[in-house]
């Protein structure tokens, strides 16, 4: 029996041809683990505060502080006239007026469309002009109520596209 009677039809596999497919098959898998990482840090930095264990040390003293204070958030948002309400009440469900107020609109994934909102009272709720697109965001809410207390509250809600 010769080498030709045991591979009908085929070609020889030679110590060449496996490295080239060994090569091509890894090439392939770095190739995309490259692409896939590059991507996720341009697009996401990861950074959501400066210091997670300062943060976390009296995290429990100001959660419960802000938990007092009773306050209740909800957004709408109107995408075909680009008008976004924020509604801030209190557990009466009277609106709430803070001594200072500012709210970021972001995507979760990425920094490109973030807005920070230039927030007006409108009938004891907040508006402010949006460009959105359909997607998933997130409206982060920072202040100081009245007393001195420290807000922070984060929504996030899908745009229906």
């Amino acid at each position: 029996m010769t080498d030709s009677e045991d591979q009908p039809g085929g070609r020889e596999l030679t110590g060449r041809k496996v490295l080239m497919i060994f090569i091509g098959a890894f090439g392939i898998i770095v190739g995309v683990n490259v692409f896939m990482a590059v991507n996720a840090v341009r697009t996401f930095p990861g950074l959501e505060v400066s210091s997670s264990y300062a943060d976390s040390q009296d995290f429990n003293v100001r959660r419960d502080a802000q938990d007092a204070l009773g306050w209740n958030a909800s957004v709408e948002v109107d995408a075909e006239t680009g008008v976004l309400t924020l509604h801030l009440v209190d557990n009466r469900g009277e609106p709430v007026a803070p001594a200072e107020f500012q709210a970021l609109l972001t995507r979760p994934t990425n920094r490109e469309e973030d807005q920070l909102l230039d927030l007006t009272r409108d009938s004891g709720a907040f508006t402010a002009p949006v460009s959105v697109s359909p997607g998933r965001w997130r409206l982060r809410l920072t202040g100081t109520a009245r007393d001195g207390t420290d807000y922070r509250r984060n929504l996030t809600f899908t745009i229906r596209g």
